[in-house]
Protein backbone atom coordinates (compact mmCIF):
# COMPACT_ATOMS: atom_id res chain seq x y z
CA UNK A 1 0.00 0.00 0.00
CA UNK A 2 1.68 3.31 -1.18
CA UNK A 3 0.64 6.26 -0.04
CA UNK A 4 -0.11 9.31 -2.59
CA UNK A 5 -1.21 12.18 -1.00
CA UNK A 6 -1.82 14.72 -4.65
CA UNK A 7 -4.44 14.60 -7.36
CA UNK A 8 -7.58 14.32 -5.11
CA UNK A 9 -10.29 14.30 -7.38
CA UNK A 10 -13.34 16.75 -6.29
CA UNK A 11 -17.01 15.63 -5.86
CA UNK A 12 -20.16 16.85 -6.23
CA UNK A 13 -22.05 17.30 -2.79
CA UNK A 14 -24.70 15.03 -3.09
CA UNK A 15 -21.67 12.73 -3.50
CA UNK A 16 -19.73 13.37 -0.44
CA UNK A 17 -23.37 13.51 1.43
CA UNK A 18 -23.94 10.05 0.36
CA UNK A 19 -20.38 8.68 1.07
CA UNK A 20 -21.53 9.22 4.61
CA UNK A 21 -23.05 5.75 4.45
CA UNK A 22 -24.81 5.21 7.76
CA UNK A 23 -23.92 8.42 9.58
CA UNK A 24 -25.63 11.22 10.05
CA UNK A 25 -22.72 13.73 8.73
CA UNK A 26 -23.06 17.01 10.12
CA UNK A 27 -26.52 17.50 10.35
CA UNK A 28 -28.84 18.73 12.90
CA UNK A 29 -29.86 15.27 13.81
CA UNK A 30 -25.99 14.59 14.82
CA UNK A 31 -25.94 17.62 16.62
CA UNK A 32 -28.70 17.25 18.46
CA UNK A 33 -27.46 13.46 19.58
CA UNK A 34 -24.26 14.47 20.44
CA UNK A 35 -25.89 17.60 22.63
CA UNK A 36 -27.77 15.48 24.46
CA UNK A 37 -24.88 13.15 25.27
CA UNK A 38 -23.00 16.37 26.74
CA UNK A 39 -19.60 15.35 26.38
CA UNK A 40 -16.67 14.39 24.25
CA UNK A 41 -13.91 12.43 25.77
CA UNK A 42 -10.27 13.01 24.13
CA UNK A 43 -6.88 11.51 25.30
CA UNK A 44 -3.28 12.37 24.05
CA UNK A 45 -4.28 16.13 22.37
CA UNK A 46 -1.28 18.30 23.93
CA UNK A 47 -2.71 21.74 22.96
CA UNK A 48 0.87 22.70 21.18
CA UNK A 49 0.40 19.91 18.50
CA UNK A 50 -0.83 20.72 15.51
CA UNK A 51 -2.81 23.42 16.44
CA UNK A 52 -5.40 21.08 18.55
CA UNK A 53 -5.71 24.31 21.06
CA UNK A 54 -7.25 26.32 18.68
CA UNK A 55 -9.37 23.31 17.14
CA UNK A 56 -10.48 22.22 19.93
CA UNK A 57 -11.73 25.75 21.09
CA UNK A 58 -13.21 25.72 17.67
CA UNK A 59 -15.03 22.95 18.21
CA UNK A 60 -16.56 23.86 21.58
CA UNK A 61 -17.56 27.45 19.81
CA UNK A 62 -19.04 25.67 17.16
CA UNK A 63 -20.98 23.27 19.47
CA UNK A 64 -21.77 25.26 23.26
CA UNK A 65 -23.33 22.22 25.27
CA UNK A 66 -20.86 19.86 24.27
CA UNK A 67 -17.82 19.64 26.92
CA UNK A 68 -14.75 18.31 26.10
CA UNK A 69 -12.91 16.14 28.96
CA UNK A 70 -8.86 15.94 27.87
CA UNK A 71 -7.24 12.87 29.00
CA UNK A 72 -3.58 12.44 29.78
CA UNK A 73 -2.47 14.85 26.91
CA UNK A 74 1.13 13.66 27.08
CA UNK A 75 0.37 10.45 26.03
CA UNK A 76 1.89 8.07 22.90
CA UNK A 77 -0.46 6.28 20.37
CA UNK A 78 0.26 2.96 22.24
CA UNK A 79 -1.24 4.23 25.49
CA UNK A 80 -4.59 5.52 23.77
CA UNK A 81 -5.21 1.86 22.35
CA UNK A 82 -4.25 0.59 25.93
CA UNK A 83 -7.00 3.17 27.14
CA UNK A 84 -9.84 1.62 24.88
CA UNK A 85 -8.74 -1.68 26.06
CA UNK A 86 -8.99 -1.20 29.75
CA UNK A 87 -12.15 0.52 29.60
CA UNK A 88 -14.49 -1.50 27.36
CA UNK A 89 -16.64 -2.16 30.67
CA UNK A 90 -16.65 1.28 31.58
CA UNK A 91 -18.42 4.52 30.34
CA UNK A 92 -16.86 6.85 33.15
CA UNK A 93 -14.78 9.75 32.61
CA UNK A 94 -11.01 7.37 31.88
CA UNK A 95 -12.91 6.11 28.47
CA UNK A 96 -11.80 8.14 25.26
CA UNK A 97 -14.66 8.21 22.55
CA UNK A 98 -12.01 9.16 20.13
CA UNK A 99 -7.65 8.49 19.49
CA UNK A 100 -5.10 9.79 17.17
CA UNK A 101 -2.44 7.46 16.57
CA UNK A 102 0.10 7.25 14.38
CA UNK A 103 -0.79 4.92 10.81
CA UNK A 104 0.14 1.83 11.63
CA UNK A 105 -1.96 1.70 15.01
CA UNK A 106 -5.30 2.16 12.73
CA UNK A 107 -4.93 -1.21 11.25
CA UNK A 108 -4.10 -2.97 14.55
CA UNK A 109 -6.69 -1.61 16.49
CA UNK A 110 -9.40 -2.56 14.09
CA UNK A 111 -7.63 -5.64 13.69
CA UNK A 112 -8.37 -6.07 17.72
CA UNK A 113 -12.27 -5.32 17.43
CA UNK A 114 -11.23 -2.03 19.24
CA UNK A 115 -12.94 0.61 16.59
CA UNK A 116 -16.27 2.06 14.74
CA UNK A 117 -16.53 2.23 11.43
CA UNK A 118 -17.91 5.85 10.53
CA UNK A 119 -17.48 7.91 7.37
CA UNK A 120 -17.39 11.47 7.49
CA UNK A 121 -18.82 13.19 5.06
CA UNK A 122 -15.63 14.67 3.08
CA UNK A 123 -15.06 10.68 3.14
CA UNK A 124 -14.32 11.22 -0.60
CA UNK A 125 -12.09 13.60 -0.67
CA UNK A 126 -9.43 11.61 1.90
CA UNK A 127 -6.92 9.95 -0.46
CA UNK A 128 -7.79 6.59 -0.28
CA UNK A 129 -4.41 5.23 0.54
CA UNK A 130 -4.41 7.11 3.77
CA UNK A 131 -7.75 5.38 5.18
CA UNK A 132 -9.40 2.55 5.92
CA UNK A 133 -12.15 0.95 3.22
CA UNK A 134 -14.89 0.09 6.43
CA UNK A 135 -14.37 3.50 7.65
CA UNK A 136 -12.81 2.46 11.14
CA UNK A 137 -9.87 4.54 10.97
CA UNK A 138 -8.70 7.69 8.34
CA UNK A 139 -5.97 9.81 8.13
CA UNK A 140 -6.35 13.57 9.07
CA UNK A 141 -2.46 15.39 8.99
CA UNK A 142 0.85 14.78 8.31
CA UNK A 143 4.10 15.66 8.44
CA UNK A 144 7.98 15.14 8.33
CA UNK A 145 10.50 14.72 11.28
CA UNK A 146 12.82 17.93 11.68
CA UNK A 147 15.70 18.84 14.64
CA UNK A 148 14.53 21.48 16.88
CA UNK A 149 17.64 23.33 18.02
CA UNK A 150 18.33 25.50 21.30
CA UNK A 151 20.64 27.66 19.56
CA UNK A 152 21.94 29.15 22.57
CA UNK A 153 23.59 25.78 23.76
CA UNK A 154 24.30 24.37 20.15
CA UNK A 155 26.55 26.67 17.65
CA UNK A 156 26.81 24.61 14.67
CA UNK A 157 23.46 23.33 13.86
CA UNK A 158 23.10 19.55 12.26
CA UNK A 159 21.63 19.18 8.97
CA UNK A 160 21.62 15.36 8.66
CA UNK A 161 21.24 12.04 11.12
CA UNK A 162 25.07 11.62 10.68
CA UNK A 163 26.01 15.16 12.60
CA UNK A 164 24.38 13.81 15.67
CA UNK A 165 27.63 11.39 16.17
CA UNK A 166 29.33 13.97 16.23
CA UNK A 167 31.53 14.98 19.43
CA UNK A 168 30.03 18.32 19.38
CA UNK A 169 26.67 17.11 20.02
CA UNK A 170 27.37 15.05 23.72
CA UNK A 171 24.29 14.93 25.86
CA UNK A 172 22.53 17.13 23.45
CA UNK A 173 20.19 14.37 21.50
CA UNK A 174 16.63 13.55 22.01
CA UNK A 175 13.22 12.07 21.25
CA UNK A 176 9.87 13.48 22.03
CA UNK A 177 8.33 10.32 23.06
CA UNK A 178 9.32 6.72 24.53
CA UNK A 179 10.56 4.51 21.50
CA UNK A 180 8.61 1.33 22.77
CA UNK A 181 5.16 3.38 22.81
CA UNK A 182 5.65 6.37 20.80
CA UNK A 183 4.72 6.41 17.46
CA UNK A 184 6.59 9.94 17.08
CA UNK A 185 9.59 8.31 18.66
CA UNK A 186 9.33 4.95 16.43
CA UNK A 187 9.48 6.88 13.61
CA UNK A 188 12.44 9.25 14.31
CA UNK A 189 14.27 5.79 15.13
CA UNK A 190 13.02 4.99 11.68
CA UNK A 191 13.71 7.94 10.02
CA UNK A 192 17.82 7.36 11.45
CA UNK A 193 17.78 3.97 9.70
CA UNK A 194 16.42 4.82 6.16
CA UNK A 195 19.19 8.00 6.71
CA UNK A 196 22.05 5.32 6.57
CA UNK A 197 20.69 3.55 3.35
CA UNK A 198 18.65 0.29 4.75
CA UNK A 199 15.79 -0.26 3.12
CA UNK A 200 12.10 0.09 4.06
CA UNK A 201 10.52 -1.68 6.63
CA UNK A 202 12.25 -3.89 9.16
CA UNK A 203 15.75 -3.45 7.82
CA UNK A 204 15.78 0.55 8.13
CA UNK A 205 13.97 -0.14 12.00
CA UNK A 206 17.14 -2.43 12.64
CA UNK A 207 19.20 -0.14 11.61
CA UNK A 208 17.77 3.00 13.28
CA UNK A 209 18.27 1.04 16.19
CA UNK A 210 21.82 0.36 15.77
CA UNK A 211 22.37 4.53 14.92
CA UNK A 212 20.51 5.01 18.43
CA UNK A 213 22.78 2.45 20.04
CA UNK A 214 26.08 4.11 18.85
CA UNK A 215 24.29 7.36 19.45
CA UNK A 216 23.62 6.36 23.29
CA UNK A 217 27.14 4.87 23.37
CA UNK A 218 28.75 8.29 22.62
CA UNK A 219 27.08 9.92 25.51
CA UNK A 220 24.96 11.94 22.60
CA UNK A 221 21.75 10.43 23.75
CA UNK A 222 19.56 11.60 26.43
CA UNK A 223 16.82 9.40 27.81
CA UNK A 224 14.61 12.08 28.37
CA UNK A 225 11.15 12.74 26.15
CA UNK A 226 11.70 16.25 24.66
CA UNK A 227 9.60 18.76 24.55
CA UNK A 228 9.64 22.76 23.74
CA UNK A 229 10.34 23.22 27.74
CA UNK A 230 13.39 20.95 28.26
CA UNK A 231 15.00 22.10 24.83
CA UNK A 232 14.46 25.62 26.44
CA UNK A 233 15.73 24.76 29.86
CA UNK A 234 18.94 22.73 28.46
CA UNK A 235 18.08 19.55 29.16
CA UNK A 236 17.48 18.44 25.36
CA UNK A 237 19.08 20.82 23.65
CA UNK A 238 18.51 18.72 20.10
CA UNK A 239 15.02 17.06 19.81
CA UNK A 240 13.96 15.00 17.23
CA UNK A 241 10.43 15.61 16.36
CA UNK A 242 7.50 16.19 13.37
CA UNK A 243 8.25 19.62 12.24
CA UNK A 244 4.80 20.91 13.12
CA UNK A 245 5.84 20.47 16.90
CA UNK A 246 9.07 21.90 16.24
CA UNK A 247 7.59 25.00 14.46
CA UNK A 248 5.19 25.08 16.94
CA UNK A 249 8.06 25.36 19.84
CA UNK A 250 9.81 27.84 18.34
CA UNK A 251 6.56 30.77 18.02
CA UNK A 252 5.98 29.52 22.11
CA UNK A 253 10.03 29.95 22.92
CA UNK A 254 9.59 33.38 20.99
CA UNK A 255 13.50 34.03 20.69
CA UNK A 256 13.90 32.64 24.05
CA UNK A 257 16.07 30.80 23.67
CA UNK A 258 16.28 31.36 19.52
CA UNK A 259 15.38 27.81 18.08
CA UNK A 260 16.60 26.47 14.26
CA UNK A 261 14.12 24.19 12.80
CA UNK A 262 15.76 21.73 10.42
CA UNK A 263 14.38 18.59 7.96
CA UNK A 264 17.40 16.31 7.66
CA UNK A 265 18.98 16.00 3.95
CA UNK A 266 18.65 12.26 4.45
CA UNK A 267 15.98 10.02 6.43
CA UNK A 268 12.89 12.48 5.41
CA UNK A 269 10.00 10.39 6.85
CA UNK A 270 6.50 11.91 6.67
CA UNK A 271 3.76 10.23 9.30
CA UNK A 272 0.56 10.38 9.01
CA UNK A 273 -1.87 10.58 11.78
CA UNK A 274 -5.00 9.14 11.90
CA UNK A 275 -8.33 9.18 13.57
CA UNK A 276 -10.87 7.09 15.06
CA UNK A 277 -13.79 6.43 17.25
CA UNK A 278 -13.69 3.54 20.08
CA UNK A 279 -16.07 1.26 19.73
CA UNK A 280 -16.59 0.91 23.33
CA UNK A 281 -17.55 5.23 22.75
CA UNK A 282 -19.69 6.20 25.92
CA UNK A 283 -20.50 8.97 23.82
CA UNK A 284 -20.90 7.70 20.50
CA UNK A 285 -22.46 10.64 18.67
CA UNK A 286 -20.31 12.95 20.59
CA UNK A 287 -17.52 11.01 18.86
CA UNK A 288 -19.12 11.28 15.32
CA UNK A 289 -19.34 15.25 15.38
CA UNK A 290 -15.75 15.84 16.23
CA UNK A 291 -15.06 13.44 13.19
CA UNK A 292 -17.15 15.81 11.17
CA UNK A 293 -15.76 18.90 12.51
CA UNK A 294 -11.78 17.98 11.77
CA UNK A 295 -12.75 16.57 8.69
CA UNK A 296 -14.34 19.83 7.52
CA UNK A 297 -12.62 23.02 5.36
CA UNK A 298 -12.46 24.60 9.07
CA UNK A 299 -10.84 21.82 11.09
CA UNK A 300 -8.45 20.80 8.21
CA UNK A 301 -7.28 24.80 7.79
CA UNK A 302 -6.98 24.76 11.46
CA UNK A 303 -4.03 21.96 11.33
CA UNK A 304 -2.84 23.92 8.57
CA UNK A 305 -2.63 27.13 10.78
CA UNK A 306 -0.91 24.55 13.84
CA UNK A 307 2.10 24.05 10.62
CA UNK A 308 0.57 20.52 9.70
CA UNK A 309 -0.22 19.41 5.93
CA UNK A 310 -4.13 18.32 6.09
CA UNK A 311 -5.09 15.83 4.84
CA UNK A 312 -7.38 17.12 2.37
CA UNK A 313 -4.83 19.55 1.25
CA UNK A 314 -5.33 18.92 -2.11
CA UNK A 315 -8.92 19.51 -2.50
CA UNK A 316 -8.75 22.62 -0.20
CA UNK A 317 -6.31 23.83 -2.50
CA UNK A 318 -8.20 23.12 -5.85
CA UNK A 319 -11.26 24.98 -4.25
CA UNK A 320 -9.30 27.98 -3.33
CA UNK A 321 -9.49 28.03 0.37
CA UNK A 322 -5.96 27.84 1.60
CA UNK A 323 -4.80 31.59 3.08
CA UNK A 324 -1.37 32.65 1.45
CA UNK A 325 0.07 33.86 4.82
CA UNK A 326 -0.62 30.53 6.86
CA UNK A 327 1.53 29.03 3.85
CA UNK A 328 4.23 31.42 4.30
CA UNK A 329 4.88 30.28 7.82
CA UNK A 330 5.72 27.08 6.46
CA UNK A 331 9.42 25.96 5.53
CA UNK A 332 9.95 26.00 2.13
CA UNK A 333 8.52 23.60 -0.37
CA UNK A 334 11.63 22.42 -1.53
CA UNK A 335 12.21 20.75 2.34
CA UNK A 336 9.98 18.48 1.49
CA UNK A 337 10.74 16.55 -1.46
CA UNK A 338 12.90 13.79 -0.22
CA UNK A 339 10.43 12.93 2.13
CA UNK A 340 9.45 9.18 2.09
CA UNK A 341 5.58 8.00 3.47
CA UNK A 342 6.18 4.62 4.38
CA UNK A 343 3.84 2.04 3.96
CA UNK A 344 1.43 0.18 6.28
CA UNK A 345 3.39 -2.89 6.24
CA UNK A 346 6.79 -1.14 6.32
CA UNK A 347 5.57 0.44 9.56
CA UNK A 348 4.14 -2.43 11.02
CA UNK A 349 7.53 -4.18 10.42
CA UNK A 350 9.38 -1.58 11.62
CA UNK A 351 7.75 -0.62 14.61
CA UNK A 352 7.76 -4.46 15.94
CA UNK A 353 11.48 -4.58 15.60
CA UNK A 354 11.50 -1.14 17.15
CA UNK A 355 9.60 -1.57 19.68
CA UNK A 356 10.41 -5.62 21.17
CA UNK A 357 14.09 -4.77 20.57
CA UNK A 358 14.79 -1.08 22.01
CA UNK A 359 15.69 -2.12 25.50
CA UNK A 360 18.26 -5.43 24.12
CA UNK A 361 19.74 -3.18 21.68
CA UNK A 362 19.77 0.53 22.93
CA UNK A 363 19.01 -0.20 26.58
CA UNK A 364 18.51 3.47 27.34
CA UNK A 365 15.06 3.81 29.25
CA UNK A 366 13.79 6.80 28.20
CA UNK A 367 10.78 8.56 30.05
Amino acid sequence: MTLKLTCLASVSAIAVWASAGAGFAQSQDLVDAAKKEGQLTTIALPHDWCGYGAVIDGFKAKYPGISINELNPDAGSGDEVEAIKANKDNKGPQAPDVIDVGLSFGPSAKADGLLMPYKVSTWDSIPDSAKDADGSWYGDYYGVLAFEVNKDLVKATPTDWSDLLKDDYKNTVALAGDPRASNQAIQGVYAAGLSKGAAAGQAAGTAGLEFFKQLNASGNFVPVIGKAATLAQGQTPILVTWDYNALAGRDTLNGNPPVDVVVPKTGVVAGVYVQAISAYAPHPNAAKLWMEYLYSDEGQLGWLKGYCHPIRFNDLAAKGKIPQDVMAKLPPAESYKAAVFPTLDEQAAAKEAITKNWDSVVGAKVQ
